[in-house]
């Protein structure tokens, strides 16, 4: 096992096999190696004795289980959540008895996960489940899952039903002239009474999607067939799930109901995760996306074997697939994670793709590629290095810039002694030191939608900027406080230094902004943070299991939390900008704050740190700098009144379904982004809604907007860049002027000597 902390966006696995649009396609996972951490020692060997007995009578209650029909439960999953209730309920940093209370939560964020816009089932639905809210703690320790599998099935009927029930609306047409709005928000409304009521919902939904079509200018017969089709794509979808799909579901409903940063993760799910930590994987270096009915070839990774095979194209469909030698076995209709089981291999062998040419027709000729795997480097997930040019004159200043998508680390090629393991903190050092070269006057660290990492890796951030000296302060479930020590003396950089966060910034991105801001190293940008001030832990059910081949998955799990050296915790309030940019997003719904079962903020006793405090001596100059300069700058008045627009319309929670209405509000947003943006005319319509969904417009219209959307101004990135130039230019200010007081007491001293 290794201690690391995550990021908050991992509780979404529940939904990872069945809805990945794209991937990469990895190696085989690879078990986590050990940490440092004497707590994890002690946890594994108490979980490997004490459950090796238990895990028999999770074997017991499997053999119970009847004949399964379609997406019933296996005798594999009935162990799997039986040994997973034994580890969950002992050993959590937040110990919860898996019982009727817990199977109650469990049942309410089942049907969350399920039905989160309350849009498929009606109170009836839920009134004929009554009996199994208290029962699935019971379902889990006896090995019997059919109550939540039965609860899936019913799902899959009311989505057939709901869609085919859309699908007979668009012979129908609408009425835009009446005055009546769609609730797009509805995870807190009531459940649909009866039928009536709910399909009165989906009349509003289907007239919505049409209207949309409408406004972007498409005639009655395109916006029939484009939402026939949509439709059409929703039900195959959702008959297409496996029973593994069910049972990740259901125990992330459980995992998250004891705590919000505790997850169950299936083996697909877990081999993702290893390779987000590793930045690397063996394959064939593509990435991949359904599309209709065919995989889709969506990005060739450079330097791969697809790539430099030059028989690969972006939008080439992959039919088939076959090994080595085997027969080529046909994949059209499969799932994309299905597609990348069959591709992913060791490195070294041949992997055989039958491909239907991104020009062709259905009926076109094929070609066969074969390719050789190899390792991949997942260079757009590391750490990057940019360089903003801010003033004129002599204000002008070069600002370097770091951007870290998350604290990553290659775990087991750090245990196995590779000189060249990746890791989060060794790229930044290596950039700081290029940045060095450029002659840059100061440097931001870019950390937004940074939800974590590894523990030890933003404990070694840190360091590059500070001497030694204490970096976090971790709590564990016996109330014992340990501390965590960066161990190395100096620093990568002692220059103007700044960190920009937002919100989606968590877990070890506030570890490293929290210790910045608390020696005084550096003023912290941005919005508030997410508020994750806790520590998981992945657990090997297989290991445990002494499973081989695995077939259980992993746990990730919350065993301790974390403390600011000051004392005070990121838990729930996250971290507090010195320096405070507008926000858009909304506490009630995203961050640690929005979930109902996060761990409480509390404060614990400050470790010894010696604060270098550069940064209060320059903060009421620098906050006046900015006030001045955003109070004159038109991009960032531009980006006030989008904020504002933002928050109007989230707490509207209703559009109108009158087309005057809808007319006049899509033309004055076009005309908001006309003034603003002076770019080309195909920049333009990709930023405006054409009421198409993902995978609906031509992949190479998907990929313009998203480039669109990637070269828009980065108004914050740009003013947080400023203040670093203004760190550069008051620190340049003040040394200068030292200087020439120093050298005036000199000559003065000079003076009285003669």
């Amino acid at each position: 096992m290794s201690l690391v902390i995550f990021s908050e966006t991992f509780s979404e696995t529940a939904n990872i096999s069945a809805s990945r649009l794209s991937t990469f396609l990895p190696e085989k996972c690879t078990v986590h190696p050990g940490s440092n951490f004497a707590v994890e020692k002690q946890l594994n060997k108490r979980i490997i004795w004490t459950l090796l007995s238990v895990l028999c009578a999770g074997q017991t209650a499997a053999q119970e289980l009847a004949a399964a029909p379609r997406l019933a439960p296996t005798a594999d999953q009935a162990q799997t959540a039986y040994l997973s209730a034994q580890i969950l309920s002992r050993y959590h940093y937040k110990t919860v008895p898996l019982d009727d209370a817990m199977s109650e939560k469990i049942f309410d964020r089942y049907l969350k996960a399920l039905d989160p816009e309350r849009l498929f089932f009606t109170q009836a639905d839920i009134d004929s489940f009554a009996d199994t809210r208290t029962r699935l703690d019971d379902a889990i320790l006896r090995g019997n899952l059919s109550a939540p599998f039965a609860m899936f099935q019913r799902y899959e009927l009311r989505v057939t039903e709901r869609l085919g029930y859309a699908r007979e609306l668009l012979g129908q047409g609408f009425d835009f002239s009446a005055k009546e709005s769609y609730p797009y928000a509805r995870d807190k409304a009531p459940w649909p009474a009866d039928e009536a009521e709910v399909r009165d919902l989906w009349r509003k939904r289907v007239k919505n999607d049409w209207l949309r079509l409408k406004l972007a200018g498409k005639d009655d017969k395109a916006i029939r067939d484009t939402l026939a089709k949509r439709y059409d794509n929703y039900v195959t979808r959702a008959t297409r799930n496996k029973s593994e799909d069910v049972f990740q579901i259901f125990m992330n409903a459980y995992a998250m109901s004891i705590e919000p940063h505790t997850n169950y993760l299936g083996r697909s799910a877990s081999a993702d995760f290893d390779i987000s930590m590793r930045l690397s994987l063996v394959g064939i270096g593509a990435v991949l996306q359904e599309r209709d009915e065919y995989i889709t070839i969506r990005e060739l990774v450079p330097g791969g074997p697809a790539a430099r095979s030059g028989k690969l194209a972006v939008g080439d469909r992959i039919v088939g697939v076959g090994q080595g030698d085997d027969a080529v076995a046909d994949v059209v209709g499969s799932r994309v994670d299905e597609v990348v089981k069959l591709i992913r291999g060791e490195k070294n062998t041949r992997v055989v793709l039958d491909v239907l040419p991104a020009d062709a027709g259905p009926d076109a000729k094929h070609k066969q590629v074969a390719l050789t795997r190899d390792k991949i480097k997942l260079e757009e997930q590391a750490a990057k290095r940019s360089v903003i040019k801010t003033g004129e004159g002599t204000t002008a200043r070069k600002i370097g810039v770091i951007n870290l998508p998350a604290f990553y680390e290659d775990f087991e090629g750090r245990r196995k002694g590779d000189k060249d393991y990746r890791s989060a903190s060794r790229d930044v050092a290596r950039l700081i030191d290029e940045l060095k070269k450029e002659k840059v006057d100061g440097l931001l660290i870019d950390l937004r939608n940074n939800g974590g990492g590894s523990l030890r890796e933003a404990v070694e951030l840190t360091g590059l900027f500070i001497d030694k000296g204490p970096v976090v302060q971790q709590r564990r479930p016996d109330g014992q406080i340990g501390v965590e020590k960066d161990e190395h003396a100096g620093t990568a950089w002692d220059g103007p230094l700044a960190v920009l966060i937002n919100r989606g910034s968590a877990s070890a991105s506030e570890i490293f902004a929290a210790a910045l801001q608390d020696y005084g190293r550096a003023p912290i940008i941005g919005e508030p943070s997410f508020g994750k001030g806790t520590v998981q832990t992945m657990i090997s059910l297989d290991q445990i299991a002494r499973n081989d081949p695995p077939k259980f998955g992993d746990l990730k799990m919350t065993v301790a939390q974390f403390f600011r050296i000051n004392g005070g915790t990121t838990q729930l309030r996250g971290v507090v900008p010195d320096i405070r940019f507008p926000s858009v997003s909304d506490p009630q719904s995203f961050g640690e704050s929005s979930y109902d079962n996060a761990l409480p903020w509390i404060q614990v006793k400050a470790a010894e740190f010696r604060p270098v405090d550069e940064v209060s001596p320059r903060l009421a100059d620098l906050q006046r700098r900015h006030d001045a300069r955003i109070a004159k700058d038109k991009d960032f008045a531009q980006l006030l009144q989008d904020v504002a627009e933002y928050k109007r319309l989230r707490e509207t929670k209703q559009l109108s379904l009158n087309e005057t209405e809808r007319r006049q509000e899509k033309e004055r947003q076009e005309a908001r982004l006309k003034s603003r943006d002076k770019g080309s005319k195909d920049k333009l319509a990709a930023l405006q809604d054409d009421g198409l969904q993902y995978g609906e417009r031509s992949l190479a219209a998907d990929l313009a907007a998203e480039k669109a959307r990637k070269d828009s101004k980065d108004v914050l990135l740009t003013e947080a860049a400023r203040i670093v130039a203004d760190e550069a230019e008051l620190l340049t200010s003040r040394t200068q002027l030292a200087l020439r007081e120093r050298n005036a007491a000199g000559a003065a001293k000079a003076t009285t000597l003669r």
